[in-house]
């Protein structure tokens, strides 16, 4: 038995030995020859695994220690019969810790003292997008949200939705918390795209934490708001021009808490035992997934300093994998 393991994956090291062999990659080794002889794979978003990487191996289970699933073949998989298990939810404290954060030195920077007569459009309202607007009303800001998907599934979601062009009307700020979708009815692929950004009335920020083509960056370019980037188009070859023009950028590190990655790595294991039978100790994570439950804005930004990270990535752009797979990962807010 043969497992092949993100090398940048924590808290792994040592657990899975006693069942399995197990070589710990860098992702860029993490290549068709390598996996053919592997049964299985524990990787995160910079891992392809499709067609490419998959045929001719004996690979039957693929375990993703991140929420998202668009790096991952799962019809090649399905039709081949590997089980695929991702880790939905496992970072959603941090990445609605980086939100805030964003917005609080946007604030600041445009000497906005309170976000009493702000208006948020929060547009994707899963695990991520719902803490958001959770902490959000709680601060003040008058918030909308947009998850058609959510909205139409069974009409037993709480929260009250509103279309797509309301929050670009009203809305000041509008941040993504989508999956990355090329098809189906409510693709998001370029959702905001040049015609999302020439119909927006009074928004001033923009922020990307979900995945870089969600927003299309050549549009960004062009508008005349301010934008918090953590996802990129082409990463790690980012747009050096959209860099400098956006007020928080950061290397794709938006939900890299210690929280987090220990709930990715727990989950990764918790699969590994249900698919093989196996019964190797799972850490028990103290905070829970479901983020703080009381706010401030100042606590926010106290418990992560976000310019610092934007800082690191202007002065060095091509820096952008290296400080994402070295990224010293931060406390969530508690």
């Amino acid at each position: 038995m043969r497992i092949i393991v993100d090398s940048h994956i924590p808290h792994i090291r040592g657990l899975i030995e006693p069942r399995a062999e197990v070589l710990y990659l860098e992702p860029h080794d993490i290549t068709r020859e390598a996996v053919r002889e592997a049964d299985a794979l524990i990787v995160r978003t910079r891992t392809r695994c499709n067609a490419a990487l998959l045929d001719g191996s004996r690979v039957r289970f693929i375990g993703s220690a991140t929420i998202g699933t668009d790096h991952l073949d799962l019809d090649y998989c399905a039709i081949h019969g590997i089980t695929v298990r991702n880790a939905p939810g496992c970072n959603a404290p941090a990445v609605a810790q980086w939100a805030m954060a964003a917005i609080h030195a946007w604030m600041q920077a445009r000497g906005i003292a309170t976000p009493v007569g702000l208006t948020l459009g929060v547009i994707g309202v899963g695990h991520i997008g719902s803490i958001v607007a959770r902490w959000a009303r709680q601060l003040g800001f008058t918030t909308l949200l947009n998850d058609p998907p959510l909205e139409n599934r069974d009409g037993s979601h709480d929260d009250i939705f509103s279309p797509l062009d309301e929050l670009q009307r009203r809305c000041d700020i509008i941040t993504f918390h989508t999956p990355l979708t090329r098809d189906g009815q409510w693709p998001t692929w370029h959702l905001c795209d040049q015609r999302f950004l020439d119909s927006l009335t009074r928004c001033r920020l923009i922020l990307d934490a979900a995945r870089g083509p969600i927003a299309d960056n050549a549009a960004l370019l062009g508008w005349h708001g301010d934008m918090g980037l953590d996802c990129w188009e082409n990463e790690p070859n980012i747009s050096r021009e959209l860099l400098e023009k956006a007020i928080v950028a950061t290397p794709h590190i938006a939900g890299y808490s210690a929280e987090g990655k220990q709930r990715g790595t727990a989950m990764m294991l918790t699969a590994l035992n249900e698919f093989y039978g196996w019964d190797i100790p799972v850490p028990e994570i103290a905070s829970p997934a479901t983020g703080a439950t009381q706010v401030t804005l100042d606590g926010i930004a106290a418990s992560y300093d976000i310019l610092a990270d934007t800082a690191r990535l202007k002065t060095d752009p091509s820096a952008f994998e290296s400080l994402r797979n070295h990224y010293p990962h931060r406390p969530e807010y508690q």
